[in-house]
């Protein structure tokens, strides 16, 4: 199988997940999405590329502020691959129309937020749900999580975070699951398959990003980083 670069996958995730242009029919077909993505890339300017990989937070911006909006601009010129807080199924939809009918290749835009203990019902922070050791309630929470976000146009969570907590005072211990590394993982696996589903083809299962990728949890006197990392 083609190894495709983190530009690729990121392009190819925009096209699957959220919305899916006239011109793609390869779903289901793993030949055809890689003669899809490579013909795709072949199309986009270095310019574009690199878009892709930017992510805007927009905070929770109504719809007539992204329509005049810089980011708005960004979008139609296609230089952002997906657009990180902004909330609201309506507003959501009407960014999205500007990348997929505004933008010269149409190619739809990530959506993605900090749902990290529940969307619209609220579970108990992480920390606390790692004092269960119930990784199916646990797993349930994420279920749920994921099915109202996908209902609202999110489509991928900045969850869960694996750091182990070194230090108590470390600003960030509220997001992660407590200092033991087989706990840690334990609750990591069971949010994921509640984000994700079995095999991510339902329309309310929701990409999982595993933060923060080595050492972030390892601050010192409640510095969110420590300079010797």
């Amino acid at each position: 199988m083609k190894k495709y670069t983190l530009l690729a996958a990121l392009a190819f995730s925009a096209l699957t997940v959220t919305a899916t242009p006239k011109e793609n029919t390869s779903q289901g077909n793993p030949q055809e999405m890689d003669k899809f993505i490579t013909e795709l890339m072949g199309k986009m300017t270095l310019h574009e590329k690199i878009g892709q990989l930017n992510l805007p937070v927009t905070g929770n911006i109504v719809t007539g502020q992204a329509k005049s909006s810089d980011v708005a601009g960004k979008i139609r010129n296609g230089e952002v691959g997906g657009l990180f807080n902004l909330k609201g199924v309506k507003n959501i939809r009407e960014v999205q129309k500007l990348a997929v009918e505004n933008s010269r290749l149409g190619i739809p835009l990530l959506f993605g937020m900090d749902v990290i203990h529940g969307y619209e019902t609220v579970f108990p922070i992480p920390l606390a749900l790692s004092c269960s050791w119930d990784m199916e309630a646990i797993e349930k929470s994420a279920r749920i999580a994921a099915i109202e976000s996908s209902a609202d146009g999110i489509c991928w969570t900045f969850s869960p975070m694996v750091d182990i907590r070194r230090d108590a005072r470390w600003g960030r211990v509220s997001e992660g699951n407590g200092e033991d590394p087989f706990l840690g993982s334990a609750i990591a696996q069971a949010m994921i398959r509640g984000y994700q589903g079995k095999d991510m083809s339902a329309n309310n299962e929701i990409m999982a990003c595993v933060k923060h990728f080595a050492l972030y949890g390892a601050g010192e006197a409640g510095r969110d980083y420590t300079r010797w990392i």
